[in-house]
């Protein structure tokens, strides 16, 4: 079976976006890119907010409630349903939950061939480019460099902390054969 979805799990600011771009840019075939940042952009304002939405807290704590995962929920469903309609998927995640976010992933992709990547970054890597950045809550990077991987099983993994997107984008295509 060919490869349907690749999907890229790291901390903030660890170089995710970045790699799927080179991805893009790589890879033969034409894939399509969905962010887990374009999902909380989508969210209506009340939702970004402590009453059940997604919480970003002033320290770089994330907060999620039941209303976000919800629509967590059909938005994963939406981009399975995008791959089995034969378009091919990177989706950017952050798995806040670790090993259950994962989970929650693995059973709206049940069926489809998925390429799991981890995508790791120092945490005082990512925390000198979520500064640069300028729109992240500072924190943000370090307390999830190494969260979201917990539980966490991967066909591959990169380090961006000494790597460029491009290589990492080539490491991940070369795996796809």
């Amino acid at each position: 079976m060919t490869t349907q979805m690749i999907i890229l799990n790291g901390g903030s600011s660890a170089g995710k976006s970045g790699i799927a771009r080179c991805l893009q840019a790589v890879l033969p075939e034409p894939w399509l890119v969905f962010g887990i940042d374009s999902l909380v952009d989508a969210l209506p304002p009340r939702l970004r907010g402590p009453d059940g939405g997604i919480e970003f807290a002033a320290d770089g704590g994330v907060h999620v409630g039941a209303g976000f995962r919800a629509l967590e929920a059909a938005w994963m469903e939406g981009v399975a349903a995008t791959a089995r309609a034969g378009a091919k998927v990177v989706v950017d995640d952050v798995f806040l939950g670790g090993a259950a976010s994962q989970q929650r992933w693995r059973k709206a992709l049940e069926g489809l061939d998925v390429l799991w990547v981890g995508v790791r970054c120092a945490p005082d890597v990512a925390a000198a480019r979520e500064t640069a950045r300028g729109d992240r809550a500072e924190g943000m990077a370090a307390s999830q460099a190494d969260l979201v991987h917990e539980g966490v099983s991967y066909d591959l993994e990169v380090d961006t902390t000494r790597t460029e997107s491009l290589e990492c984008a080539r490491t991940i295509a070369a795996r796809l054969g």
